[in-house]
């Protein structure tokens, strides 16, 4: 790596790979059954935000443990909570959306990916 990419990722604790590995792969998951289980019980979306708090945390543990990164980064914790809310609020908008059409189907029609209409 040049010293540019050094320093542009040095905020977040580790490499770029291993930021993208560890937030896709290892605990993203997590995240989409977070968003998907607080839809289905019906929850408020703004719960997801402590839930990707606590996804990011364990995040930089895992980061920390397996890869020799940073365990107290502000920017990995930072960038890992906005990744795992936008997973996470992207599996409760989707779910949400399901939710909807198929418990209403004489109120509601699906209108694209993430989107209801009501039915005329």
């Amino acid at each position: 790596m040049s010293d540019f990419d050094n320093l542009m990722f040095d905020w977040l604790g580790d490499s770029f790979a291993m930021v993208l590995v560890f937030n896709f792969i290892l605990v993203g998951p997590a995240s989409f059954a977070a968003g998907h289980g607080s839809a289905l019980t019906w929850r408020p979306w703004p719960q997801l935000v402590g839930y990707a708090a606590l996804l990011s945390a364990a995040l930089r543990f895992f980061d920390y443990a397996l890869a020799g990164g940073d365990l107290l980064s502000v920017g990995g914790f930072a960038l890992g909570w906005a990744v795992q809310l936008a997973i996470a609020g992207f599996a409760y908008r989707l779910t949400r959306v399901r939710q909807m059409v198929r418990q209403y189907p004489w109120l509601y029609a699906r209108k694209g990916l993430l989107g209801w209409e009501e039915r005329h």
